[in-house]
């Protein structure tokens, strides 16, 4: 009997074999985490100065005030940049990204929407993503530096002048990171539901199979 050799290609689950290979589920899980202290250090920042008439409870914020808030930020905030790089410079220099998340068409999407909403929409192959995860996950990338850039020029709008111009000035460039932020959560909360309607996409980001 010939053996199988495990690899860290994406190969259909039948085999075995490893579907999500080991830097995506690193990266996957250290991003997660700063994400996590990201948003809750994030809303505490928020509550010092509102953008809007209400304010988020104490007891899902992170640092009990601003100055301790803002440390847990940047100390997230570097945690997910140089994860992020690693993460979208793998994925390019591989051609995971170009694999698994194009072509993405509208006729696609709405056929995988609509079946999404009927509860027919097939999970039987974890190497591929239907239109609907690919149009998550493109946009979630897209809005990822969306946010990251607009916080730069939060944290330093005189130094980083130029990049706050292109959002339009300070204020805008609040609502803009606001806004991604919002994004990433609701994101976060289609995730967790889809991991949890469909257990083996969960373990397969845990163990690879």
């Amino acid at each position: 009997m010939s053996s199988l050799t495990v690899s860290e290609q994406d190969v259909t689950p039948q085999t075995g074999k490893v579907i999500q290979p080991g830097w995506v589920r690193v990266t996957h899980w250290i991003n997660a985490f700063a994400m996590a202290l990201m948003i809750m250090s994030g809303w505490q920042i928020y509550n010092a100065s509102p953008l809007f008439d209400f304010r988020f409870s104490s007891s899902i914020t992170l640092g009990g005030w601003l100055a301790g808030a803002l440390l847990w930020h940047f100390a997230a905030m570097w945690l997910l940049v140089v994860n992020g790089l690693v993460y979208l410079i793998v994925g390019f220099a591989t051609g995971r990204f170009r694999k698994k998340l194009l072509p993405i068409t509208p006729s696609g999407v709405i056929s995988d929407v609509k079946a999404a909403l009927t509860f027919k929409l097939a999970h039987d192959d974890l190497t591929k993503y239907n239109y609907v995860q690919k149009l998550l996950y493109a946009g979630i990338i897209v809005v990822g530096i969306v946010i990251v850039l607009s916080g730069l020029s939060i944290w330093k709008p005189v130094q980083l002048r130029w990049l706050a111009a292109l959002f339009g000035d300070y204020d805008i460039a609040r609502y803009v990171h606001f806004i991604c932020m919002s994004l990433i959560v609701a994101f976060l909360i289609v995730h967790v539901a889809l991991a949890l309607l469909v257990p083996k996409s969960l373990r397969a980001m845990i163990i690879g199979r």
